[in-house]
């Protein structure tokens, strides 16, 4: 190869990296609270991906002390980022994961992810559709009958 082929390979390059990046600030959406908290913006990176903001609608700060975000998605779940003293800790779905524990942080982000893909536990599932309605009623089991018992004689 000579020079110029690697410089027109290097310009190649540095042009798609220059498009890349710019479709990418094009489309994202900053929310206040993250703007305000770089570190509450690190921890969404962790949990989620550098494109945490298509799955959020809105971040909401709670509490001041100990300082708490509502994480609100998309789908009308959330989970809540709390500022511990030591960590971050997300609680999700009423479970909490110390996030400087890796293993916990993994948890978490699969916790999310569960959230995002079904919703929340708590609510009714509607996987049964084409099923027939049984209506509430359940059989009930007769007692089988036994035979009178013969005092002896």
């Amino acid at each position: 190869m000579t020079v110029d082929e690697i410089k027109d390979l290097i310009r190649g390059v540095l042009g798609k990296i220059q498009l890349a990046s710019a479709a990418d600030s094009v489309e994202t959406v900053e929310f206040d609270e993250v703007l305000k908290f770089p570190e509450l913006r690190e921890t969404l990176i962790g949990l989620l991906s550098p494109e945490y903001n298509m799955f959020l609608s809105s971040v909401d700060w709670v509490s001041p002390l100990p300082t708490t975000f509502r994480i609100n998605l998309k789908n009308d779940e959330s989970f809540y980022l709390i500022y511990g003293t030591r960590s971050w800790i997300a609680q999700v779905e009423g479970k909490k994961y110390y996030l400087a524990n890796l293993p916990e942080r993994g948890r978490a982000s699969e916790s999310i992810a569960s959230i995002l893909r079904y919703g929340s536990k708590e609510k009714p599932s509607e996987d049964n559709e084409g099923f027939a309605d049984l209506g509430g009623e359940t059989p009930t089991e007769t007692p089988a009958e036994t035979p009178e018992e013969t005092p002896p004689a």
